[in-house]
């Protein structure tokens, strides 16, 4: 007796066996695929688009997206949102709607985040070749603009057979659902196939639950570590993003609590313990704060947990300065825990927290490095204080202020703070008070212009009800506005709060230090000699974001912003807070370098000037082996 089977297109059986994936952890079930974004052409309309119409809303929910790479980063903030145990899929046309995805691609595997997508394709069969938007290569007949895809993602496939389908679904289902591998995955849809019926076994679309698992430490590594921790004088701990992507922000307070030691946030650790907690130092590293890059160049022995070690982190390699430092890093994947010579323990991080929490029963930090640190925190705390504080509260305020009014009006809830790139970053780092696990959202990873508004979406979508945040500058508000029109049809009731500084003010001030002289960085007409030193442009971005459907709020001073937060954080409607803010720079400054390297030679005096303080602080850079 033949198995059962079931006649459906390829993107038919799609739909349907997606929607019957699951992951579980810690007896909690969630969809793998809760939805999908789609924008159709004619190479996904027919086939996907079908599909998810015939499948209907119960089976598949799916989401109208207007810019196919804003698409990927609102399934990127959902699934971060969710803690990596629950994805959205993106499906496009073949040609320009394809390419799009790369760089959101790109920011999901770069952050270790999941997302599917779903690309149209040329025909299979080659028939009609070459189609409309087909990339013609001259030795690879099947090579296809979809190749992009394939350094940005964790797994890639072209199902260029309806059977081939089921291996490749399966495989990317493991991908996407295992925290160790997880990222961006694309299964390449050729149009022919998309549409093309076959017998599908009704196995295929059986529920299936993916169960993520939390690995323990390896015992002889555990022991190491244990030995390393308490044969140490000056540890500190690095919370990285694995952190929250564990759920691991409960194991280690218990942890910091139990030993005194220190813990300093990457951009995306920041939360992992509250920021009134006393072992809390703040952000590490070139946007980290004064006590907490003072006690990494002392640190004797560096815990890494769930982080990878950007550049930031390190400041370039010149962060860690004790001779005698050492490394011992916990992380779900081999490839970052062996960063930096590091002792290593490969395991969930909440899994080997605890495991080193009771290894070290009874093991605590000296008074007096408790001591240090908590004197420390103290006078940081001074520092944010300072630049939250508005002298005069009808004086424009500055962007650091901004922060400050938004502290105030979030006070001590969960809302969800989001941004991506821009000065914002760095401000953030040293200043925010994190009051949850989940409030502080940076993309920091790509560090992508455009990310904020559409995570945005993705965030509420995933936790209903809960405020967020959209911070953007001018800059990255011009590259990817669009979404606001889909958080307009939804009904979400996102806030931006747009800052309006007339240009790339982070790039400039960048450029200005590494002897750039701010060149093509301001938002300006061109003066009399050709540059863009004019007037400032005479763009109405709050008038933009009106005529996309938002309810917009204009602050010209520090009270006004106060009580424009406040409006728009009870409002049940997407709220726009536009304020223009002073560009005098009001944040503290770097504690740490980073390596941007500049011209060795040159003509002009701001470059050379550079370049002798570039030479000094490169010298300042170790190899940790």
């Amino acid at each position: 007796m033949s198995a059962p089977t079931r006649r459906l297109t390829t993107a038919q059986a799609l739909v349907r066996f997606l929607s019957v994936q699951y992951t579980e952890r810690d007896g909690v079930r969630r969809r793998l695929i809760a939805g999908t974004w789609g924008i159709f052409g004619h190479g996904n309309v027919a086939g996907v688009g079908q599909a998810l119409l015939e499948a209907g809303e119960h089976v598949m929910p799916f989401h109208q997206g207007r810019n196919e790479q804003s698409m990927v980063h609102a399934a990127v903030g959902y699934a971060r949102q969710l803690d990596r145990l629950s994805a959205q899929a993106v499906t496009t046309s073949i040609g320009p709607g394809a390419t799009n995805l790369v760089t959101g691609a790109a920011l999901a595997t770069i952050n270790r985040l999941p997302v599917l997508l779903l690309p149209g394709d040329y025909f299979a069969s080659h028939a009609p070749d070459p189609l409309l938007q087909q990339l013609e290569h001259p030795v690879e007949a099947d090579v296809s603009v979809n190749d992009t895809l394939r350094p940005v993602s964790r797994y890639f496939d072209r199902i260029t057979r309806p059977e081939a389908l089921i291996p490749s679904a399966l495989q990317a289902m493991r991908v996407l659902a295992d925290p160790a591998e997880t990222g961006a995955v694309t299964l390449a849809l050729p149009q022919d196939v998309q549409a093309e019926a076959y017998d599908w076994p009704e196995e295929f679309f059986a529920e299936r639950v993916w169960y993520v698992r939390r690995p323990a430490p390896d015992p002889v590594e555990l022991t190491a570590a244990v030995e390393a921790i308490r044969s140490a004088e000056r540890p500190l701990i690095v919370a990285g993003g694995g952190v929250h992507h564990s759920e691991a922000e409960t194991a280690l307070k218990a942890f910091a609590d139990a030993t005194g030691i220190p813990v300093a946030s990457t951009q995306a650790g920041k939360g992992s313990l509250r920021h009134d907690h006393p072992a809390d130092v703040g952000g590490i590293g070139h946007t980290g704060t004064a006590v907490g890059d003072a006690l990494a160049r002392t640190a004797d022995l560096v815990i890494g947990v769930g982080t990878r070690y950007t550049d930031f982190t390190t400041a370039s390699g010149t962060l860690f300065q004790n001779p005698d430092v050492r490394f011992l890093n916990l992380n779900i994947t081999g490839f970052d825990a062996h960063k930096l010579a590091a002792r290593t323990l490969v395991c969930d991080a909440r899994s080997g927290l605890e495991k080193l929490a009771e290894g070290l029963a009874g093991h605590r930090v000296s008074e007096a490095y408790e001591a240090e640190y908590r004197a420390g925190k103290e006078r940081w705390d001074e520092v944010v204080e300072a630049a939250y504080r508005a002298a005069d509260e009808n004086a424009v305020p500055t962007q650091t202020q901004v922060l400050g009014a938004l502290d105030a009006a979030v006070g001590d809830d969960d809302d969800v703070v989001i941004n991506a790139a821009g000065s914002l970053p760095g401000d953030l780092h040293k200043l925010w008070r994190s009051r949850s696990p989940r409030q502080y959202h940076l993309e920091y990873g790509y560090s992508c212009m455009g990310y904020e508004i559409p995570a945005g979406i993705g965030v509420q979508q995933a936790a209903p009800g809960t405020p967020v945040w959209a911070l953007v500058g001018d800059g990255t508000y011009l590259m990817m506005p669009t979404e606001i029109v889909t958080a307009v049809q939804e009904g979400l009731p996102l806030n931006i709060v747009l800052i309006q500084n007339h240009g790339y003010a982070s790039i400039g001030g960048l450029s200005e230090e590494t002897g750039g002289e701010r060149f093509g960085t301001a938002y300006r007409f061109r003066a009399a000699d050709g540059t863009f030193t004019g007037a400032p442009l005479p763009v109405d971005l709050a008038a933009n974001a009106a005529s996309l459907g938002m309810d917009v709020l204009r602050a010209k001073t520090v009270r006004e912003l106060r009580e424009a937060l406040a409006a728009a954080r009870a409002s049940d409607r997407p709220t726009c807070v536009y304020v223009e803010t002073d560009p005098a720079p009001t944040a503290p400054p770097a504690e740490a370098w980073w390596d941007v390297p500049v011209a060795e030679t040159a003509s002009r005096e701001a470059a050379v000037e550079a370049r002798g303080r570039y030479d000094r602080q490169v010298a300042g850079r170790r190899r940790h082996l």
